[in-house]
């Protein structure tokens, strides 16, 4: 089959047509008498007869030449690309991975049931908050309370339609409040609406929709749900500024996120605090599977597409992955020309890798060293001491080399050291500045404040990057059991290298943090 496709491709390849066919093989042969033009020589092929056999001998003595040189040319490409060092180090990576993926056995996708109280817990905040509904339209919030995320519901771009959910405090007599869910949908959307399946109770679900030559948002102030009250509406920090001025129009007072209703996203239920757990940890273990299959003459492009490979390969999303080496990583989210630059054993390696799974977010980086060579050239070795001996400023370089790498190994355990201290941080009660104060005291005391030029993390959930903020002016925000939060200290220092390290941490009512990234590093060669 394949010497078949060879042959096809020959004939591709060498784009000639029987008469042009017939006028070489007849030049093979000689047929043609001496000093006549070629293209009169075509010509007399028309009307010359030749022998058949001969020329039918000689083409397919010219195509089977053809088709076997491409088809050892194929075969040679294909092997030749099974055995790059690149595919090596692919295989060698989701081997490692798939050797053992426990860290998936407790993912469970979070239950209809759960979406319904998370609704009811706004609820609660919304009555304490003296809102009469809160408003968002698709993204993450409307995947956190309804289940259906911006492509779930416009894989193209958002819509210039308005489409909102909004979600009313129901008060009982008794007092217990609920949720009472409802959307403001063009009419023509209605049924598709009723198809996304998003958790409610029996009746719970109503649909306010409006025509296309209509006002949406007076539709929505004149509907059953608010009867011509001019409501006060909560705004999601997600929603566009052309919805917010369309209901202000309308008649709605607007306003901003209060610290009640941000609260309910912010701590996590144990269902949540898996699923980061896993795909955190399934974030980092797919790093460390990666880097000792890691050699030397990779480019960080390379590397990028091996770790793709090894998260899909276990059915994470990818998100975003930063692979940077050496002066690259001094830049914390690196430059604009990057992904060229080949690795040796003594690069310090950064990288910055989020990926989804079953919703959330994983947010994890890591610092390190590939292993050196096994085995060490004697010709090599002799040329460094030469170097050495006669040459001072090979001796100069060697010395530099040396202190760099000294460098390198105080940075990446001062940077460690910087997360420890925040880690013990992670207390109930304490302010949101503190955190990262107790970080950043650590790498000014080494002498490196300068080079710490970014907040030391954030929130994390279904979205990589939630609120509350871990920075040294963040200081009205206590943290809360149930909070998760990146942690994640660096050095960068310009031209030379940076070192971060990254882990998620989650605050307990104990107030000693939870680690949902397995383990931390132990070393440059252990991440």
């Amino acid at each position: 089959m394949k010497l078949f496709k060879s042959f096809l491709v020959s004939l591709y390849s060498f784009k000639i047509s029987s008469a042009q066919f017939a006028t070489i093989a007849m030049l093979v042969s000689s047929k043609y008498p001496e000093g006549i033009p070629l293209h009169q020589a075509q010509v007399q092929t028309h009307n010359t007869r030749r022998s058949p056999n001969a020329l039918q001998l000689i083409a397919t003595s010219l195509l089977l030449y053809a088709s076997i040189s491409c088809y050892y040319f194929l075969s040679f490409e294909s092997r030749n690309l099974a055995s790059t060092p690149y595919k090596k180090a692919e295989q060698c990576t989701i081997d490692n991975l798939h050797a053992d993926l426990s860290f998936l056995d407790s993912a469970v996708p979070i239950s209809a049931e759960e979406f319904l109280e998370r609704r009811d817990r706004l609820a609660q905040a919304l009555v304490a908050s003296n809102v009469d509904a809160f408003v968002l339209e698709p993204g993450y919030t409307f995947q956190y309370y309804g289940n259906i995320s911006q492509v779930d519901w416009e894989p193209w771009e958002p819509e210039e339609r308005p489409f909102l959910m909004l979600i009313l405090p129901h008060v009982s007599s008794s007092g217990q409040v609920s949720a009472k869910t409802a959307f403001l949908s063009p009419h023509f959307e209605e049924g598709r609406v009723r198809m996304l399946g998003i958790p409610t109770r029996e009746d719970e679900l109503d649909i306010v929709i409006w025509e296309e030559h209509w006002n949406p948002y007076d539709t929505l102030l004149k509907s059953r749900l608010f009867d011509g009250h001019h409501g006060k509406l909560m705004v999601d920090e997600e929603i566009r500024d052309f919805i917010v001025r369309g209901l202000d129009a309308a008649g709605f007072e607007t306003v901003g996120l209060s610290q009640e209703v941000e609260l309910v996203k912010q701590q996590k239920s144990p269902a949540e605090v898996e699923l980061l757990r896993v795909v955190n940890t399934g974030t980092v273990v797919a790093v460390r599977a990666m880097r000792p299959c890691l050699i030397s003459g990779l480019t960080e492009d390379e590397v990028t597409e091996i770790l793709n490979s090894a998260l899909l390969s276990i059915n994470f999303g990818l998100f975003f992955n930063i692979v940077l080496f050496e002066e690259h990583g001094a830049l914390p989210h690196g430059g604009f020309v990057t992904g060229f630059k080949k690795l040796t054993p003594e690069s310090m390696v950064v990288i910055d890798v989020g990926a989804h799974y079953l919703g959330y977010s994983s947010d994890i980086c890591r610092s390190f060293f590939i292993d050196p060579p096994k085995t060490q050239s004697p010709t090599m070795m002799g040329s460094l001491l030469n170097s050495w001996i006669r040459n001072p400023e090979g001796r100069q370089h060697l010395i530099a080399d040396s202190e760099l790498r000294a460098e390198k190994l105080r940075v990446w355990d001062i940077v460690l050291q910087a997360q420890s201290a925040a880690a013990a941080a992670f207390k109930p009660n304490n302010t949101a500045a503190s955190v990262d104060i107790a970080a950043r005291q650590v790498i000014e005391d080494a002498g490196y404040g300068y080079a710490f030029t970014h907040r030391l993390g954030h929130g994390i959930g279904i979205k990589a990057h939630e609120s509350p903020y871990l920075n040294k002016w963040n200081k009205d925000i206590l943290l809360m059991p149930g909070m998760t939060f990146t942690n994640e200290p660096g050095i960068y220092l310009e031209n030379r290298f940076g070192v971060r390290h990254e882990d998620i941490y989650l605050v307990k009512a104990s107030g000693e943090a939870e680690l949902l990234t397995g383990r931390r590093a132990t070393g440059p060669y252990d991440p």
